[in-house]
C-alpha cells in the first residue's frame, strides 16, 4: 500500500478543528492555536547554550513559561542541533525525569517528552508525561510506537531526512513537500500499526531537520498541504538557524523572526507552534487567531 493511499481531503475552509488524545486528557485543537513552550536540560542546546541544564534551573524555567501561557511543555534531554551526537539512554533519563516529575507535580499543563528513544518515553510517561515528540519520525527507535501504545499517550511524529549528526550536509528532494507528505504519512502508519489510535496523533515536517533554508521557507509556505494527512500539524521554528540566515541574526536575537514564522506558519495552517519565547509568541497567535475568527464569521 501507498504510504499517501490514507491521505484525507483537506477540511473545508473554517473546518480547523480536532482532537488530540493525550493519556486520559483531550485537547481542542483548531479553535485557537496551541503554544508549546521549550525546556531543554542539555549542555549544549544551539537555543540557549545549556542555562537551563540543572534540574532546578529546568523546572524554575518550565515554571516561567506556564505563568507566560504556555498550553504544553516540551522538556528534553538530548540536543538535536545539526551536527550533535546522540545521547546515551541512562544519561538522557537522568536529565528529564526528575525535571517532568517536578513539573508534572507543580502545574497542570500537559507534560512532552522530546525524544526518540523508546526507553526514555516510557520512563517519562510513567513521571507524569503525557506527550511523546519522536523528531525522528518512529525511525530511530522502532520499538517506540508499540512501547508507548498502551499508556494513551499522544504522539507528534516528525520529518528528518538523514540523523542530527548528518542532516545538514546536503539536504536534497527531488519534491519537497511530495517527500516530506510521503515520510509523514509512513510514520502515522507505523503509529497506527502499533496500536496507537489516529486521535492520539500529530504531524510535524520538522523545519530544520535536514532541511536547506529554501527548504524551511517552502515548508512554512505549505503548511496547509500536511493537513491533508488528516492530523493537526506542529510547527518548530524557533531561533532556528534559517531565520539567521535570512535576517543576519544571531540566535539570542532571532526573536522578531520566531514570532513572524510562528505567525506565518498559523496562518498557513499550524494548530501548534513550539517556541522557545513564549509571551511574545503566544501574543502573536492570538493576534492570528482573531484575524481568522472574523474571516470565518
Amino acid at each position: 500500500m501507498s504510504h499517501l493511499s490514507h491521505i484525507v481531503e483537506e477540511p473545508a475552509a473554517g473546518a480547523r478543528e480536532w482532537v488530540w488524545a493525550i493519556r486520559g486528557r483531550t485537547l481542542a485543537l483548531g479553535p485557537r492555536t496551541l503554544v508549546m513552550g521549550v525546556v531543554n536540560v542539555t549542555p549544549d542546546s544551539f537555543s540557549d547554550g545549556g542555562r537551563t541544564f540543572s534540574v532546578p534551573s529546568a523546572v524554575a524555567h518550565g515554571l516561567r513559561l506556564v505563568a507566560e501561557g504556555a498550553d504544553l511543555l516540551d522538556v528534553g534531554g538530548e540536543s538535536t542541533r545539526p551536527g550533535s551526537a546522540p545521547v546515551p539512554a541512562v544519561e538522557e533519563l537522568e536529565r528529564v525525569l526528575p525535571v517532568i516529575r517536578a513539573l508534572a507535580l507543580a502545574c497542570d499543563v500537559p507534560i512532552s517528552v522530546d525524544t526518540t528513544k523508546s526507553e526514555v518515553a516510557v520512563a517519562a510517561i510513567e513521571a507524569g508525561a503525557r506527550i511523546v515528540n519522536d523528531v525522528s519520525g518512529l525511525r530511530n527507535d522502532p520499538d517506540l510506537a508499540r512501547r508507548i501504545a498502551p499508556s494513551g499517550a499522544g504522539l507528534v511524529v516528525t520529518h528528518m531526512q538523514g540523523t542530527p549528526a548528518t542532516m545538514q550536509a546536503s539536504p536534497v528532494y527531488a519534491d519537497l513537500i511530495a517527500e516530506v507528505l510521503a515520510g509523514l504519512a509512513a510514520s502515522l502508519e507505523a503509529a497506527r500499526a502499533a496500536g496507537i489510535a489516529p486521535e492520539r496523533l500529530v504531524v510535524d515536517p520538522g523545519i530544520g531537520f535536514g532541511k536547506s533554508v529554501g527548504h524551511n521557507l517552502s515548508l512554512l509556505e505549505h503548511v496547509r498541504s500536511f493537513r491533508a494527512l488528516g492530523r493537526p500539524v506542529l510547527i518548530g521554528a524557533s531561533r532556528k538557524s534559517f531565520l539567521g540566515a535570512v535576517t543576519g541574526r544571531a540566535v539570542g536575537d532571532r526573536l522578531a523572526g520566531s514570532v513572524a514564522a510562528a505567525t506565518i506558519a498559523i496562518r498557513a495552517g499550524a494548530a501548534i507552534v513550539r517556541a522557545h519565547d513564549v509571551a511574545a509568541t503566544l501574543d502573536a497567535a492570538r493576534l492570528a487567531d482573531a484575524v481568522r475568527a472574523g474571516e470565518e464569521r
